[in-house]
């Protein structure tokens, strides 16, 4: 494994191009720069921002500490008054201090949670109305076909775009004004839709060998591989909705705009959900098959999560036509997104070893795993992937003023809070896998003890590792911030390794239940990874701080545990969701999350403290 790149210390000497340049030319940029901000001479603009004149004079950049290339001498650009953002600021903001600014990414973590929990709680019904429409072998079909425009939803979805663009979108806003930053976002996104749109291209005609890629074992089903093959072709164009939507939303969190983002998702299930209720019989009209309907469904879905975000996009000036353009700075993006391609590279990896395992295993197994992840990923995309996405702009504007030490303070402190709701998480759903798959999925074609039991196994082993990857998701956050893509990757190919080896090994003894119990142990691996690699990046990290308030998480977890046991001994889980399963399952996440609060409230918790806080002001706010 490649040492990581250490920081270093970067000036700017005084005899550069800019030392040379003429009165008259240094006072037009300086006008023209208090136009593209709105601020008169004298301004704080004029103060804050290095190489805009003040009295006159050019004041040299300060020196800062550099994690990531910035463009070279002469690689600036002259801006065009027509691509102005409308909507910037007239002023920077002075930077918030640091207790305003980890109040202030609580508060965003919350309203990303909140739409995450939206996106998954209808994610969990679009799962319960598939489960109980379509039998499992059509259902395995559209897994197996989703499996890589998914992939890439996971990814560009979770940081892949944004820890590849808004570092480096943020970068050219504070050091070359917001009207620099808008040319390279309509570059930006014209290469990259270019590139979307052919990929998707390529799947389309190369799905046949996609399917023999990702879905072995059925070659041996010709039914079955026809099928999947069929959902491959009309599904992959959602790969580039997908990533144009993702795009607009790096550019929004950039601007600390989290609204619209968090809310996008949601268009997804809704659209799975109608389509799985109205289309089947519309479908096999077309002589398609009825399961095709989702894969419809999907691209509609898409569809409007791009088409949700643009009225945010146009309120930040940022609603214009792309200019395909591979300049300096896009070619830096890109320099980003390597790494992240890579790391989607080594996921496919992992995806296709555990597709192609799943698929010798017994008829519905991977229906069982699809099934109990949708359940983990409650917690992990709500809180961790909240939090991460939250504190991203921020360590980016850290980064980009040189401060380390504040950035890892506002790293140790979304550690703690990712701790605060993961490890109790990880505890919850182990005791209630039964319980929670039963009262969720236990309904028509589901509604079998068999079926529920199955998937219950698979939960448990993937519970087990939720505060593992809701650890990585806030961790790789702080790399993307660096400039360092390349690092996460590195540890992602430790989840690989030890995924082939723990699931490969456990799938024979524990079936699909082994390949649950490899994921969790892979993520565990991924964060003893990337921790060593961050410490050998930037020094000291202070877990300490994390460690002393890991005590209080974990005897409240084991307190709401002593209570959710023998809550789960009254239900008879086998008979689905019936309406006592379901107000016991209820009971028993009020009771289980109550305890958790009040003993973490009587040891003291710190992040149970700030989230009040930050609760309180919110409603004296509305």
């Amino acid at each position: 494994m490649h040492a990581a790149p250490t920081p270093s210390r970067a000036t700017s000497a005084p005899g550069g191009p800019s030392a040379t340049t003429s009165s008259a030319s240094q006072s037009a940029r300086c006008a023209s720069a208090r136009r593209v901000a709105g601020a008169a001479p004298g301004s704080f603009f004029s103060r804050a921002t290095p190489g805009v004149c003040a009295a006159g004079k050019t004041e040299p950049p300060p020196r800062v500490l550099s994690f990531a290339a910035g463009p070279g001498p002469g690689e600036s650009r002259p801006v065009p008054s027509e691509e102005q953002p409308e909507s910037e600021s007239a002023e920077p903001a002075p930077p918030a201090k640091p207790a305003d600014e980890r109040g202030a990414i609580a508060r965003r973590a919350g309203l990303v949670a909140l739409g995450t929990l939206a996106s998954r709680v209808l994610g969990l019904v679009r799962d319960a109305v598939i489960a109980a429409t379509f039998a499992r072998v059509a259902t395995d079909a559209f897994w197996y076909a989703f499996t890589i425009p998914n992939a890439l939803r996971v990814l560009l979805g979770e940081g892949a775009v944004s820890g590849a663009f808004v570092p480096v979108l943020t970068d050219v806003r504070e050091k070359r004004g917001p009207a620099e930053a808008l040319v390279f976002f309509r570059r930006l996104a014209g290469v990259f839709a270019l590139v979307l749109f052919a990929v998707s291209l390529v799947g389309v005609f190369a799905a046949p060998a996609l399917v023999h890629l990702y879905a072995s074992g059925l070659g041996d089903d010709p039914e079955a591989f026809r099928t999947t093959e069929a959902l491959v072709r009309i599904v992959f164009p959602y790969i580039a909705l997908m990533g144009l939507a993702a795009l607009a939303t790096g550019a929004l969190h950039a601007h600390k705009r989290f609204l619209a983002p968090a809310f996008a998702p949601v268009w997804l299930n809704v659209c799975l959900i109608g389509a799985a209720l109205a289309l089947p019989t519309v479908v096999e009209r077309w002589g398609l098959p009825g399961v095709a309907a989702l894969a419809i469904g999907a691209l509609a879905g898409g569809s409007l999560q791009l088409a949700f975000q643009l009225p945010a996009l146009r309120r930040i000036g940022y609603l214009r036509l792309p200019r395909p353009r591979l300049d300096a700075d896009v070619r830096r993006a890109f320099g980003l997104l390597a790494p992240l391609l890579a790391g989607l590279g080594v996921y496919q990896l992992n995806i296709i070893l555990s597709r192609n395992l799943a698929s010798y295993l017994p008829e519905g197994s991977m229906s069982y795993l699809s099934y109990g992840q949708r359940l983990v990923e409650i917690p992990q995309g709500m809180f961790a992937l909240a939090i991460g996405t939250a504190a991203l702009p921020t360590l980016a504007e850290l980064q980009s003023r040189g401060d380390l030490e504040e950035a890892k303070r506002i790293f140790r402190y979304g550690l703690r809070l990712t701790l605060f709701v993961a490890v109790p998480s990880t505890v919850a759903l182990a005791i209630l896998a039964e319980p929670a798959i039963a009262a969720v999925f236990g309904r028509g074609r589901f509604a079998d003890p068999v079926a529920i039991s199955e998937t219950a196994r698979s939960l448990v082993f993937m519970a087990a590792g939720i505060w593992a990857v809701a650890s990585v998701r806030t961790i790789v956050p702080m790399f993307h911030a660096l400039g360092d893509t390349r690092t996460p990757v590195l540890a992602s190919a430790t989840n690989l390794v030890v995924f082939g080896v723990v699931g490969g090994t456990l799938m024979g003894p524990m079936q699909h239940a082994g390949l649950a119990a490899g994921v969790s142990a892979a993520a565990v691996a991924q964060l003893l990874a990337l921790l060593a690699l961050l410490r050998r990046k930037v020094g000291r990290l202070g877990l300490s701080e994390v460690l002393a308030s890991a005590w209080r998480v974990l005897l409240a977890s084991a307190a709401m545990g002593g209570v959710l046991w023998p809550i789960v001994q009254l239900g008879e889980w086998g008979e689905g969701g019936t309406g006592k399963n379901t107000a016991l399952f209820a009971a028993a996440v009020v009771a289980g999350g109550l305890t958790y609060l009040v003993v973490a409230a009587v040891a003291g918790s710190p992040e149970l403290r700030q989230l009040l806080r930050t609760l309180r002001r919110k409603l004296r706010k509305s």
